[in-house]
C-alpha cells in the first residue's frame, strides 16, 4: 500500500463565524489493483497520519504487507534508504498491525510512483482541480460545513471511481483487488490500533514525574532516573527500558494535581524533626543520625529501621530521605541549612 498526502487542501467553512479551514487530503492505493482510499483530516500531525492509516485498513478489511509512506515529518525522522529512523509513535502502528514501514527515498518519487498518480487522479477527478478534459473535479463547487460532511462526500466519489471498469482492463478497481491484493493480504487484527504519544521524563526527588501538568507516582528507586511514558487519551504508562515497572495504566484525569497508580497505601509515617550529627569517613560522603521527637505512637523509626539515607543538596534548604529495608520512606523532611 502507497500513501501521502495531497498537495491540494480543500475547505470546510464554519457554520458560526463563515471562515473557512484548510483540509488535508489522505490517500492511500493499492500496489496491484490500484484500489484507491481517501479522507480529509485537519492536519498532517502524527494523530492524524496514523489515524487515517487505520481507517485506510478497516476500508480495505484486511492489512497489506508492506506500507509505502511520503517522508512525512511528523512520521519519519531521519529519511534514509537503508536505515531510516521512524518515529517512535509510527512505528508502533505496524508492529501492531504485522506490517512494515518503508519510507521513500528522498527526491526520488518513482519509490512511491503509485500514490502520486493516484494524488492526480483524486485532484482531477474529486477534489478541485480544474482541467481541460471533458470532466471537472465533483466536489470543486460544493460548500462542506464539517469534516464529516467532507469525508461523506469524498467517500461516496471514491467508491464511484473504484466501481468504475477500466476499458483497458475490462475490470474495475474494485473487482481487481478482490482477486489480486486481498488474498495477499493480511487480517485485521481484533482491536484497532491505538494511537499513543511517547515521552522522556525524569523522576523528581518526590518520587513522581510530570506529565502535562499532572504528576504521576512511580517506585522510590527511580528517583533522578530518566524514563519512557506512554500517553494514550485514556491512559498514562510508565516504562524503564522498554518494561512497565509495575505499575497498571493510570487514568488520565482531567484536572491537574498528584495521581498514583492503584497499589496498597503505604505504611503510616511519622513526622520527625531530624537531629544530625556530622561525621565524614571518607572524603565526599556524609553520614548522618537521625534522632525523633513528637513521634506518632503508631510508627516510631528507629536506626534499626532506617537502612537508607538519602540527602539532596540545594543552597538552602537540604531534603532528606529515610527509607528501611523494604524500601518504605520512613522519614522525609526539609531542613534548613541554618539547622
Amino acid at each position: 500500500m502507497f500513501v501521502d498526502y495531497s498537495g491540494t487542501r480543500m475547505s470546510v467553512i464554519d457554520p458560526t463565524t463563515g471562515t473557512a479551514r484548510p483540509a488535508e487530503i489522505f490517500i492511500a492505493v493499492m500496489g496491484a489493483s490500484n484500489m484507491t482510499y481517501a479522507e480529509a483530516t485537519w492536519s498532517q500531525t502524527l494523530p492524524d497520519w496514523i489515524g487515517a492509516h487505520t481507517r485506510a485498513f478497516a476500508t480495505f478489511g484486511a492489512v497489506p504487507a508492506l506500507v509505502v509512506s511520503d517522508n512525512l515529518k511528523s512520521g519519519v525522522i531521519r529519511a534514509c534508504f537503508h536505515e531510516p529512523e521512524i518515529n517512535r509513535s509510527y512505528a508502533e502502528m505496524p508492529a501492531h498491525y504485522g506490517t512494515a514501514i518503508l519510507p521513500a527515498r528522498p527526491y526520488k518519487p518513482r519509490d512511491k510512483a503509485k500514490v502520486e498518480a493516484a494524488v492526480l487522479l483524486v485532484q482531477r477527478w474529486i477534489v478541485v482541480s480544474k482541467t481541460r478534459l471533458r470532466h471537472e473535479a465533483r466536489l470543486r463547487n460544493r460548500r462542506f460545513f464539517s469534516l464529516e460532511e467532507l469525508n461523506a462526500a469524498i467517500r461516496d466519489e471514491v467508491a464511484r471511481l473504484n466501481t468504475r471498469v477500466s476499458r483497458h482492463l475490462g475490470a474495475s478497481r474494485q473487482q481487481l483487488f478482490e482477486t489480486l491484493d486481498r488474498p495477499a493480504m493480511q487480517p485485521l487484527p481484533p482491536e484497532p490500533f491505538v494511537h499513543a504519544d511517547w515521552r522522556r521524563a525524569t523522576v523528581g526527588a518526590d518520587t513522581h514525574v510530570r506529565l502535562e501538568g499532572h504528576h504521576y507516582s512511580v517506585p522510590h528507586g527511580l528517583i533522578r532516573q530518566q524514563l519512557w511514558a506512554r500517553l494514550t487519551a485514556t491512559t498514562v504508562e510508565i516504562f524503564r527500558e522498554g518494561q512497565a515497572r509495575g505499575l497498571p495504566p493510570a487514568r488520565r484525569p482531567r484536572r491537574h494535581g498528584r495521581h498514583h497508580a492503584e497499589r496498597p497505601p503505604p505504611p503510616q509515617v511519622s513526622h520527625c524533626a531530624p537531629l544530625m550529627e556530622w561525621m565524614a569517613p571518607a572524603p565526599g560522603i556524609a553520614m548522618c543520625h537521625i534522632g525523633c521527637c513528637h513521634t506518632n505512637p503508631a510508627r516510631e523509626p528507629s536506626m534499626k529501621e532506617i537502612t537508607t539515607v538519602g540527602l539532596d543538596l540545594a543552597k538552602n534548604v537540604f531534603q532528606i530521605h529515610g527509607v528501611d529495608a523494604e524500601g518504605v520512606v520512613v522519614v522525609r523532611r526539609q531542613v534548613k541549612r541554618a539547622q
